[in-house]
């Protein structure tokens, strides 16, 4: 039954748990139309306009209620023989529950992971085991240092790849229009959900201080989520609410990315984030905290400027050296693209994945 279906031939299901389109849901979208294959996703209580979005992309998706619906929808498919993809914790068990009854090959995305809370490291610890059983084929991180924690949780090499998050080719846009913030404004953003994970109270920590000190420094925190009425108590209490904004969730970052002299990123923990190779790609100078991936992409002082992890005051020295050296931040923004260019372009990673996909398709064959 294995050989009935060729395996360069099988569909290739995406298993996704998601509250919303964020970092690996934009990786998802711009993955499955890139990557060669029959790709479907399989949306496990999403939200129904993030299934539309995908839907309207082109990508043949549908929402699954459930362990149990899920399971009927792989039964109905399992007789072509689908290779899963799974992304996230709920993905991952659920696809593993799955794969483990039909026997189907079976790849695991790991995007990062949150350990803050007894529940998600418990969640890292469960994903890190069933990483090292049988039914998980394949491991694939988006950098080096979310590959070197499964190394030492006892997941074997083999099982192991390290393909980073890349970017389609640049596309015309047209800017949308935008809260004015004043011609000789200079505009930082943080961009992400506002969760302590991605460290917007650390945003502030480095921006109020900076905005005190330059009166021509404007931020802007750019997303949703439960940090939102702390973070504007906040502003507020310092005095900036006119120079630090919160215009929510931005489905179109091209026009603000025109706009920005500096992108933030003051995460805790991270994967590789998209958000920053766009703004390489866009030519905005990063500073940021050297978290998670970020190190495996920024060289401090080449092609962005890189802080100790919660060092508030060093990144904002690092926002302040580019506020009054504009011929550093060009450098920084020219060195950026060619790394993205290089490195980071979604067309010839898609070939790496490509293989993989292939490569356990026909280890299960045989």
């Amino acid at each position: 039954m294995n050989a009935a279906v060729p395996a360069a031939e099988r569909p290739i299901l995406h298993l996704l748990s998601s509250g919303g389109f964020y970092g690996a849901e934009r990786m998802l979208l711009d993955h499955c139309q890139a990557t060669p294959g029959r790709h479907r996703v399989l949306f496990l209580d999403a939200p129904a306009e993030l299934v539309m979005r995908f839907q309207q992309a082109g990508v043949d998706c549908q929402a699954c209620r459930g362990l149990g619906e899920l399971l009927r929808v792989l039964a109905a498919q399992r007789g072509e023989r689908p290779l899963i993809n799974t992304h996230n914790f709920k993905g991952l068990l659920f696809g593993w529950v799955g794969a483990t009854l039909w026997r189907l090959p079976m790849v695991t995305t790991q995007h990062g992971f949150t350990p803050r809370s007894r529940k998600q490291r418990f969640y890292t610890w469960l994903s890190l085991q069933l990483c090292r059983t049988p039914t998980v084929d394949r491991v694939v991180c988006v950098a080096e240092s979310i590959a070197r924690i499964h190394r030492e949780a006892g997941v074997q090499a083999h099982k192991l790849e390290v393909i980073p998050n890349g970017l389609p080719d640049s596309t015309e846009h047209t800017a949308a229009p935008r809260p004015a913030h004043g011609d000789n404004a200079w505009l930082a953003a943080y961009v992400g959900r506002l969760s302590s994970e991605k460290g917007p109270d650390l945003f502030l920590d480095t921006l109020i201080p900076l905005c005190q000190r330059h009166p021509q420094v404007h931020a802007v925190m750019l997303g949703e989520g439960p940090e939102r009425d702390n973070l504007q108590a906040r502003i507020d209490a310092a005095g900036l609410g006119e120079r630090i904004t919160l215009p929510g969730f931005q489905r179109d970052m091209h026009s603000w990315m025109t706009r920005l002299n500096a992108l933030v990123i003051s995460s805790r923990t991270e994967g590789t984030p998209m958000i920053l190779l766009e703004a390489m790609q866009e030519g905005v100078p990063v500073a940021a905290f050297g978290v998670g991936g970020i190190p495996d992409v920024i060289e401090h002082g080449r092609n962005g400027l890189l802080a100790t992890p919660l060092a508030t005051a060093e990144l904002g020295e690092h926002l302040q050296a580019l506020l009054q050296d504009p011929q550093q931040a060009a450098e920084l923004v020219a060195r950026a693209r060619q790394t993205q260019r290089e490195r980071y372009h979604l067309p010839t990673l898609a070939q790496h994945w490509a293989r993989v996909y292939l490569g356990t398709a026909k280890e299960v064959v045989a």
